[in-house]
């Protein structure tokens, strides 16, 4: 019988099992506690036995949406009850979770797709859970980012997960300013209506050159990745509109050596004879690891005539450690 939302917490006595093709499982009832339980991205087939005696064994499964969690339900028999609880109606739910933790519940928190709390508000009831004293269990699966890192082919012991870019290209372009020299690969969440633009704007902050990939569908019968350099991919994609959940791998940096202020002032004297302020802030910016910023803001000193050079006054200019 598939899972009802909202219905009565199951009763001692209740059934607690689940299947697998045409075998069935019976589960133990779940140890009082808060079970963060990874579930599929996309191939249904990516559960672990660990999860589904989980969400069989527990009082209640907290859920984003009712509808997406029931097709899990239904594929493996689960009858637990579900709770709605996302953003939207989290103030109001989270006292009847807590409460049914205080009187030695159990509770499973899901996402739609993938590792709960990973973009996602979840952390709001854990860390209230682990205030009051309950115990919080993560229950490892299935994660979106760390599927797209492994098939991107770059560099995998140094990652910097940056979820979602903000929608404004004004306030996306900060935010890539100020991840542009992580030493890591950079995983990125991004939305199919802007790859198209976020690509652009990934390669005219962190360097066309720079290695990346685009993974999309992951686990699903669409599965793809794109590689290549943030400007082959920026192209690639001009003017596509795509569908299904992206992530954005992005190789790290070349290492960048601090760069001597007096150098930094000739390489942008030189840029500054073909390029405009703007561009030959970018371009030294990228060889030196310095803050663009600053580095326009030299650009137009030394377009305006004599000036000091880098470093000189109470602050020396260094690589940036963003």
């Amino acid at each position: 019988m598939p899972a009802k939302p909202d219905s009565d917490d199951r009763t001692a006595g209740a059934r607690r099992g689940f299947h697998i093709g045409a075998r069935g499982f019976d589960a133990q009832p779940a140890a009082p506690g808060l079970y963060i339980v990874s579930t599929p991205i996309g191939n249904l087939g990516d559960i672990t036995v660990r999860a589904l005696e989980t969400l069989a064994g527990v009082d209640r499964i907290a859920c984003e949406d009712t509808r997406v969690t029931a097709t899990l339900m239904q594929r493996f028999g689960l009858s637990t009850p579900l709770t709605a609880y996302h953003e939207h109606n989290a103030a109001k739910v989270r006292p009847r979770l807590m409460a049914l933790l205080e009187s030695g519940g159990s509770v499973a928190l899901v996402s739609d797709a993938g590792t709960p709390l990973v973009s996602d508000p979840g952390y709001r009831l854990v860390r209230e859970v682990l205030e009051a004293g309950h115990r919080v269990i993560p229950i490892p699966g299935a994660s979106a980012p760390l599927a797209a890192l492994v098939g991107a082919g770059l560099p995998s012991d140094t990652v910097c997960f940056a979820g979602f870019l903000p929608q404004k290209q004004g306030q996306r372009r900060s935010r890539l300013e100020e991840l542009a020299r992580i030493p890591a690969t950079l995983v990125l969440f991004e939305s199919p209506r802007r790859l198209a633009t976020a690509l652009a704007d990934m390669g005219e902050v962190l360097g066309e050159a720079r290695q990346a990939a685009v993974a999309r569908e992951l686990t699903k019968r669409f599965e793809t990745f794109e590689r290549g350099t943030l400007g082959e991919l920026a192209e690639r994609y001009a003017g596509e509109t795509v569908k299904g959940e992206i992530v954005v791998c992005i190789a790290p940096p070349e290492t960048v050596t601090q760069a001597d202020p007096a150098d930094a002032d000739a390489l942008l004297t030189e840029a500054l004879a073909t390029m405009k302020a703007s561009a030959a802030a970018k371009h030294v910016a990228q060889m030196t690891g310095l803050e663009r910023k600053e580095l326009y803001a030299r650009a137009m000193e030394l377009k305006d005539g004599p000036g000091d050079r880098l470093g000189d006054g109470p602050k020396d200019w260094t690589a940036s450690d963003a």
